[in-house]
């Protein structure tokens, strides 16, 4: 069985300080990059990411923007400690999981093994897909699915992917992966196989749901 985790969202809570802090980052970046006001520069990142799932995605198709360069400049986080919001008993909630359990995150790796340092797991996992892996094609692109699934070797009916986005999530179900939803609200997809509103939730939630082998 393989666990495989967003990040931001998923395990831990990015909205209330980290996410603000990147859209501010973007924009800034479109400013300086495109010479565009503040107020054109925020709506077209918001547009590239409502259109191709991340504003990242758009700058490269339209505008050649270097990758690297972007990610650098935008995921920069000097007080980064005191931005992460970590879940209770997160720890114990992974270690209680069976099978190898991996990060498939949009963020770039500095980032993501930051987070997963500061959240005090980063040995848990045995993986971190970030999307340089993928050829800078994020969630939900089925290309890094498939990287994942290549990459240990499984096939996507031995695949749990758990997610706060449900685009992400119906490309993990198309492929025939198992999907847990983290997410508070009443709806539930017909692409969702559980759903929670916390990840302190999922073992005990997914013991009738997942298929252990």
């Amino acid at each position: 069985m393989l666990w495989i985790f967003d990040l931001d969202n998923t395990l831990h809570d990015a909205g209330a300080h980290i996410f603000p802090h990147i859209n501010r980052s973007m924009t800034a970046y479109l400013q300086e990059h495109l010479q565009l006001s503040e107020a054109d520069a925020n709506a077209l990142r918001q547009h590239y990411w409502h259109r191709y799932g991340a504003t990242l995605s758009g700058l490269m198709r339209h505008h050649g923007t270097d990758p690297d360069h972007f990610l650098y400049h935008t995921h920069q986080f000097p007080e980064l400690e005191r931005m992460v919001v970590r879940a209770p008993r997160l720890r114990a909630v992974l270690r209680s999981l069976p099978g190898k359990k991996v990060v498939f995150s949009n963020a770039p790796r500095h980032y993501a093994l930051a987070v997963l340092k500061l959240l005090k797991v980063a040995d848990l996992f045995d993986d971190v897909i970030a999307v340089e892996h993928t050829r800078y094609r994020p969630k939900p692109d089925l290309y890094g699915f498939r990287h994942v699934m290549r990459r240990h070797r499984v096939r996507a009916s031995h695949c749990v992917m758990v997610e706060d986005s449900l685009e992400n999530l119906q490309a993990a179900k198309r492929l025939g992966m198992q999907t847990v939803w983290v997410n508070a609200g009443n709806r539930y997809p017909a692409c969702v196989d559980l759903k929670i509103s916390d990840i302190v939730q999922l073992p005990a939630a997914a013991k009738g749901l997942i298929k252990y082998s």
